[in-house]
């Protein structure tokens, strides 16, 4: 199979969320021992996910993580409030259990898989799964040209399928996704701005903590990348603005995303940067964003226009901005609540059974005045 083949075939693969199914989970829902729509977002998620996953689930769903993790060029431009080195730094120390991803992975009973797509140094880290394509360690600088090639793009994407497609084989029904990457904030500003034609001012935020002099620099990074690349434009294709300004990690992820909807796993977004892999993916494939869920909000300002873009609300709102995956783990305890009322909580007809029928008659009307029938 030639590079590019299987990008296409699995865009093409996707297909909408199954509404049938949807649809049973809200009739199960109604008939619970509740007023109907009572437990709010917990019920919407309950249905959105069996619209996804094509059935009323009938168990929590079986859930990993993947923290992709890439260097990036523009980092040399001072993007970032650390250097460059911290990424390989952070890759062996999500291999060795210390990061915090690990913890609440482990927590949530989450497999994690930790991903080198280009982290210069990389090799050192053992248990990290290499995912190396051309030879490519590190993005080029953004502000004088393309970051990467198409090719190298597409080749990234296409790792991410696979695994995709190697973790739904293995059984995992849900995906978390978490990146790690000095200066992907940059990155991923530069993509919402040429996505979505929004002023470079709006999508910058500070990242790991840049003061205003940094910032300033982030902000200017982003104009010139733009600039330089001739972006926003029109005529221009989601993976060539993904070569133009993205990252490694960032092309791994889209890839995640549109393997996981094609073989109808969730995703769990975690924070900006991997909102904006789904951007990209539901910009090559809107069919898509469907499968998308949101986990978490990052302060940074750019994340709140790509979660209006992409129609998501997030689950949780706990100013979270490491990213990781952090936000992802948080967050599947509650789709695993979502997905237990579903099949836990009981049924008034079940209810009224167990009673007997001397009590069937009260146990009605206790529900009928519980739901604020006549």
């Amino acid at each position: 199979m030639t590079r590019g083949e299987l990008f296409e075939r699995t865009v093409a693969s996707i297909r909408p969320p199954d509404e049938a199914a949807s649809a049973d989970a809200l009739r199960l829902l109604d008939a619970k021992t509740k007023p109907p729509g009572s437990l709010g977002r917990l019920e919407e998620l309950a249905c959105r996910v069996a619209g996804i996953r094509s059935e009323v689930p009938p168990r929590p769903l079986v859930p990993a993580i993947v923290v992709a993790a890439a260097d990036h060029g523009v980092a040399a431009r001072n993007v970032s409030a650390y250097p460059r080195e911290v990424t390989a730094q952070m890759l062996a120390n999500f291999t060795s259990g210390g990061a915090a991803v690990c913890v609440l992975a482990r927590e949530a009973r989450a497999k994690l898989v930790v991903v080198d797509a280009g982290v210069i140094g990389g090799a050192e880290s053992a248990g990290a799964r290499t995912e190396i394509v051309d030879g490519v360690r590190g993005t080029d600088d953004l502000t004088l040209g393309p970051a990467m090639s198409r090719s190298t793009a597409i080749g990234a994407i296409e790792r991410g399928i696979a695994l995709a497609g190697e973790l739904a084989g293995g059984g995992v029904e849900i995906v978390g996704l978490g990146e790690m990457g000095i200066g992907n904030t940059t990155a991923a500003s530069a993509l919402t701005a040429a996505l979505l034609a929004a002023d470079v001012e709006r999508v910058c935020g500070r990242g790991t903590g840049l003061d205003d002099e940094g910032l300033a620099r982030k902000i200017d990074a982003v104009r010139r990348g733009l600039t330089v690349n001739g972006l926003p434009s029109p005529d221009a294709v989601p993976a060539d603005v993904l070569a133009a300004v993205g990252g490694l990690e960032i092309a791994f992820l889209v890839g995640v995303c549109l393997g996981a909807a094609a073989r109808r796993l969730a995703i769990l977004l975690d924070g900006f940067i991997t909102s904006a892999a789904g951007l990209i993916a539901a910009a090559m494939q809107r069919l898509s964003a469907a499968s998308m869920i949101a986990a978490t909000r990052s302060p940074e300002p750019g994340h709140a226009l790509v979660l209006e873009a992409l129609g998501l609300e997030p689950l949780i709102d706990l100013g979270l901005r490491l990213g990781e995956g952090t936000g992802a783990a948080l967050a599947l305890p509650v789709v695993r609540l979502a997905v237990a009322i579903l099949n836990e909580i009981g049924t008034f007809n079940a209810t009224a059974a167990c009673g007997g029928a001397a009590r069937r008659a009260g146990r009605h009307q206790a529900r009928d005045a519980y739901l604020g029938r006549s």
